[in-house]
């Protein structure tokens, strides 16, 4: 591979990391065949794979690694646990040649309830459906031991491995061992305890294990309590701890279920503005996930999406060679499936994959959609302009948006700012600055009415374009006095939205209409975090030209109080000197070099008006 091949894979490379989400998942690195030769986790996929591609690293290993990578695909997953148990499945299954951990066989434990006429408890990492119920895996072995500790505190599962029977037990063949007599058991063996009853804990901590911890986590919660009161805090803080784990292991992995045997799983997901539909397949063998990928299908002849999903799946199968009996997906098509059956789940173990195939659709989705308004950044300002279309109702694209902000103190030094956006982006050379003239003390509402008024009707006088939206930095009282001097006195008519903050004073909600109603966009959407893009700019350009014109202020003020020196003389010596401190310091000789010396001696005499002359020459 030449250098310049070798730059443009790179550049390829960090263009697919750079459009990575922010989620926890699994990696999977290729190579020029396009075989697997690495498998990783990461909390954030985005930073995790985006640290190989650093100039500072250092590691040979790692430099070699990179130098091998042709492609990379990666599953989005909900948890952390999620994505080490899925990396751990595609290393089984796939073997990569540079993963070094994992590839002895070994897999994270389960805890498993046996089958026997008095069941035992116990952990494992060999799963044999036969010998019993399997819960798990627990990729925290911690709050996996912690929850087995209390079923042995609460329920006192038999912790031997004897062959008990009913028969057994009533002819008295066994002995109690020393479990029993440190209370950990409850005698099953010699009758102590009833089948019944025993039967009845194993139900209890059956339901703790399939995640149903209220009950528990209520007595670790009663104990710590009792603890604390006691003053027995060590004991408090172990419980503490112990509580936490417990929450820590109730957690529910979708990327695993010993309940999945062998399962193809696919969803579907129409794209509008392409008119093409992203379909996303994951097997499950052995209640893992061990292959998950999302193909782009275009519509040739307008093929419905159901259509688009029979051909993908038979196609998809065909390709990896899938034999599973039966396959899950969102809707049941009109068509059927040579040698499988379409199942459309809706609730329990398979409608959760299906759900984590559906987020990794829309993920893909996404992807391509970055990759595309990169290379064409117009296609983004669109998109953001049509989605507020919709959601205002407005009668055109929202082209030109302006907003408006004031900036005082104690009514002092009161202005007002207007920034201006277009197609999505700042256009600074239309950003406008206004002295409030005609408000006496601090009122932003009549501040606001001002500049609406003088803004807007200049605009029409000199033939400019109107926005196409106006938003104010505000809720509904601003929205109604923007309203009164666009409507009332000039009598235009201009779309006027609002972003309304909470309590804390964190903007949470757009508002629009007469009377303001709120508009379902979520706060977290790229839409809204332009909205507030443009809030933000407002509220700083107000704010510095306040800033500005006080300092001005302060600063002329003391040079003007000085008879015989003029506005003109004083600009020129801020000019010069930049602050009224830095003049103090200065000697006549250096004022006077700027305005003269006459003028100087009555500066520098002004400022310094605890000296005489004579002490300026030391």
């Amino acid at each position: 591979m030449t250098k310049k091949e070798d730059e443009e894979r790179i550049a390829r490379l960090k263009n697919i990391v750079l459009n990575m989400p922010d989620k926890p998942g699994s990696y999977q690195f290729y190579d020029a065949e396009h075989i697997i030769i690495y498998v990783g986790k990461a909390k954030s996929l985005k930073k995790r794979v985006a640290s190989y591609f650093h100039k500072e690293v250092d590691r040979f290993k790692t430099k070699v690694l990179v130098s091998k990578i042709m492609d990379i695909t990666y599953t989005v997953v909900n948890t952390e646990e999620d994505a080490l148990l899925l990396e751990n499945a595609l290393i089984k299954k796939y073997s990569p040649r540079y993963n070094v951990l994992l590839k002895d066989g070994k897999t994270y434990p389960s805890i498993c309830i046996t089958n026997e006429p008095f069941p035992r408890i116990f952990p494992t990492r060999q799963i044999n459906k036969r010998s019993g119920q399997f819960f798990g895996p627990y990729s925290h072995i911690g709050s996996m031991y912690a929850v087995l500790n209390f079923i042995k505190k609460i329920y006192r599962p038999r912790p031997c491995n004897i062959r008990l029977t009913e028969l057994s037990v009533a002819q008295g063949k066994h002995k109690p061992c020393l479990e029993y007599h440190l209370k950990n058991c409850g005698g099953c063996c010699i009758a102590q305890q009833t089948k019944e009853d025993y039967l009845e804990n194993i139900a209890a901590a059956r339901e703790v294990l399939r995640g149903n911890t209220r009950i528990l986590l209520k007595h670790i919660w009663e104990e710590m309590m009792k603890a604390a009161e006691e003053l027995r805090f060590e004991d408090a803080q172990r419980l503490k701890e112990q509580h936490a784990l417990v929450e820590q292991f109730c957690a529910k992995s979708e990327v695993v279920s010993y309940t999945v045997t062998d399962v193809d799983v696919f969803s579907c997901l129409p794209d509008d503005t392409t008119n093409n539909v992203y379909v996303n397949y994951m097997h499950v063998k052995n209640g893992q996930i061990n292959q998950s990928f999302t193909f782009e299908y275009k519509r040739k002849l307008d093929e419905s999406t159901d259509e688009l999903l029979v051909n993908a799946i038979l196609e998809i199968r065909e390709r990896f060679a899938s034999e599973a009996k039966e396959i899950v997906v969102p809707q049941k098509p009109d068509w059927n499936i040579p040698g499988a059956e379409l199942f459309v789940p809706q609730r329990g173990d398979k409608a959760h994959l299906l759900e984590l195939s559906l987020m990794n659709c829309k993920q893909y989705r996404v992807d391509r959609l970055k990759q595309a308004e990169k290379l064409n950044p117009e296609q983004r300002a669109t998109r953001l302009m049509r989605e507020l279309k919709e959601k205002l109702q407005l009668p055109s694209l929202p082209m030109h948006i302006e907003a408006f902000d004031n900036s005082n103190i104690q009514g002092a030094d009161a202005v007002a700012g207007c920034v201006v956006f277009k197609k999505m982006k700042p256009s600074k050379k239309d950003y406008r600055r206004y002295i409030i003239k005609t408000v006496k003390g601090p009122d932003d509402y009549a501040s606001m009415k001002e500049i609406v008024t003088r803004r807007y009707s200049r605009m029409v006088e000199e033939g400019q374009d109107l926005p196409d939206l106006i938003v104010c930095d505000g809720g509904i009282g601003q929205m109604n006095v923007v309203r009164e001097a666009l409507e009332d006195r000039l009598k235009l008519n201009i779309p006027i939205a609002g972003l309304a903050k909470d309590n804390r004073h964190r903007t949470n909600e757009l508002l629009y209409g007469f009377p303001p109603q709120t508009v379902q966009l979520k706060t977290d959407s790229e839409l809204f975090h332009v909205l507030t893009q443009l809030q933000d700019e407002v509220h700083r350009y107000a704010i510095t030209f306040h800033r500005e014109k006080r300092s001005k202020r302060a600063l002329e003020s003391e040079l003007n109080t000085i008879k015989g020196i003029g506005e003109k003389t004083a600009d020129a010596l801020l000019k010069k000197f930049k602050s009224v401190k830095r003049i103090r310091t200065q000697s006549i000789a250096d004022i006077a070099a700027v305005i003269g010396e006459a003028k100087a001696r009555i500066v520098w005499q002004a400022l310094n008006n605890d000296k005489d002359e004579s002490q300026e020459q030391q």
